[in-house]
């Protein structure tokens, strides 16, 4: 449950940095259209003083008296030139004196406006007359039809810088306005720091192969950005922004922690619960097992004592009949062995019968052949056959199949299902033995078997003296509990 929640906690902060890199991705573009407008606005102000007849007269006296109104509406850093095809300057708010001016910098800028005749945007430079680094908006001055001038007007850089600022949405946020070649025009945090910088590496090595996209980034700043970026068909420029990384990824650590911190709690009390209930089911056990170990000892003791006062008994007896009843203790003895093995849970009817039948396997195996399912047997009933089989293979050893050194026995068995309550059916057939014939009267183990199976197991008990051999069949209820 834990692993599975930091998983919901990581998809949606997987969801969340893509929310945010799309808002990203509108606000720079929200930033570009911006950005364009007030440039479109100061082209079309240019292009209105182009069209001025003092200019087209060549009235630079006159004309200086339009251009400082026009430079008083971006302030006092604002610089308009005038120059010709070749780049000589004929004009410049700057001053009144043409012939002290320097060369015209930034030659091939200039000659794009004679060659486009069109409004034309420059990178960021280093101005010659006022040192200083700047970009210019210039457009050309037609008389006939022919571009004969140049004006260009560099607008002061704080102009962008406090565009990008009124435009962050957020304190988090770094901002950028750089120029056809990547260079920092305008940039909020550290906007001294980075101006006329390259962009950063990252975002440098993606921004010119499409004209906007998403990416992560580094900044400036060495912070992990999640960035996006689009270029201006206008200017060529490119606004870039980037939301903080750590900003995104807080929210997943602090719901991982809290997963975290409320699953060990949940975990802890499982785990103090689990112990708890170890220890109980342990003394449990531990219980019973001694209660086992007591009535395994409590039955030896007594079978023990039960063998004792038989050979007290059987003193005057013959051997046979101290042999008889010897082996009849062992059979249930060794059914006692069994299921103490199991804990008195029960047993295999294949495992007792294999016990009970053990003293007649060893020296021929192979004489007796066991078939049948698994049947679980309650102990009630496991004591209960062991004591029948052990009669029915003791009559086999001493009259039957087990006689003689050909004889082979068959027991198999089978449960019936048909009936309300299933039942066992357990079928010993002898063949190969010295010829049958009928006993004129009943012995003791027979009388054993019919009564053990009428009186304990519910069921019944047949001995058919067939002239091929015997064939007992016993009959019982299973125990519900198996």
């Amino acid at each position: 449950m834990i692993v599975f929640a930091a998983g919901i906690a990581f998809y949606h902060y997987k969801q969340d940095r893509n929310v945010a890199t799309r808002r990203v991705l509108e606000t720079v573009r929200s930033l570009r259209l911006v950005l364009d407008s007030e440039v479109q606005r100061m082209t079309g102000s240019l292009q209105v003083l182009a069209l001025t007849n003092s200019l087209r007269n060549d009235d630079f006296t006159n004309f200086r008296r339009i251009a400082l109104g026009f430079i008083d509406q971006y302030g006092k850093d604002g610089l308009l030139l005038i120059s010709d095809r070749k780049g000589r300057l004929l004009f410049s708010s700057a001053t009144e004196d043409p012939a002290s001016l320097p060369p015209r910098g930034n030659l091939d800028i200039v000659g794009k406006v004679f060659a486009a005749k069109a409004p034309q945007y420059s990178d960021l430079f280093t101005g010659a007359i006022n040192g200083r680094q700047v970009v210019t908006v210039e457009v050309p001055v037609f008389r006939n039809g022919e571009a004969i001038f140049d004006l260009c007007f560099s607008p002061p850089v704080r102009l962008f810088q406090e565009l990008i600022e009124k435009q962050r949405p957020d304190p988090q946020w770094t901002v950028s306005l750089l120029d056809a070649k990547g260079t920092v025009i305008a940039r909020v945090p550290n906007p001294g720091e980075t101006f006329g910088k390259r962009a950063s590496p990252s975002l440098y090595e993606e921004m010119f192969r499409a004209p906007e996209a998403t990416l992560s980034t580094v900044s400036l700043d060495g912070i992990a950005l999640a960035s996006a970026y689009t270029r201006s068909q206008l200017t060529g420029w490119t606004v870039a922004a980037g939301v903080p990384e750590s900003s995104l990824i807080a929210p997943l650590w602090r719901n991982i922690a809290i997963t975290g911190l409320i699953g060990g709690i949940l975990l802890l009390i499982g785990l103090t619960f689990a112990v708890r209930m170890a220890t109980t089911i342990a003394r449990g056990e531990m219980l019973h097992d001694l209660l086992i170990e007591e009535l395994n000892h409590r039955v030896k003791n007594t079978l023990a004592l039960m063998q004792a006062i038989a050979v007290q008994t059987f003193r005057s007896a013959s051997r046979d009949e101290r042999t008889k009843f010897e082996g009849r203790l062992g059979a249930l003895a060794e059914a006692h062995n069994l299921l103490s093995q199991e804990k008195w849970a029960g047993s295999e009817l294949k495992d007792v019968v294999a016990r009970v039948l053990q003293p007649f396997l060893l020296n021929a195996p192979e004489r007796i052949r066991m078939d049948g399912p698994a049947v679980p047997l309650s102990p009630r009933l496991a004591v209960v056959l062991s004591m029948i089989v052990h009669e029915i293979a003791t009559n086999a050893a001493k009259y039957g199949a087990l006689s003689n050194e050909t004889g082979r026995v068959t027991l198999e068995w089978e449960v019936i299902a048909d009936t309300p309550k299933p039942r066992l059916r357990l079928i010993w057939t002898e063949i190969g033995g010295p010829p049958v014939t009928e006993p004129v009267r009943r012995g003791f183990g027979s009388r054993l078997i019919e009564r053990s199976a009428r009186d304990q197991l519910g069921g019944e008990a047949t001995v058919d003296f067939l002239p091929r051999g015997v064939v007992c069949t016993v009959t019982c209820a299973l125990d519900e509990a198996h």
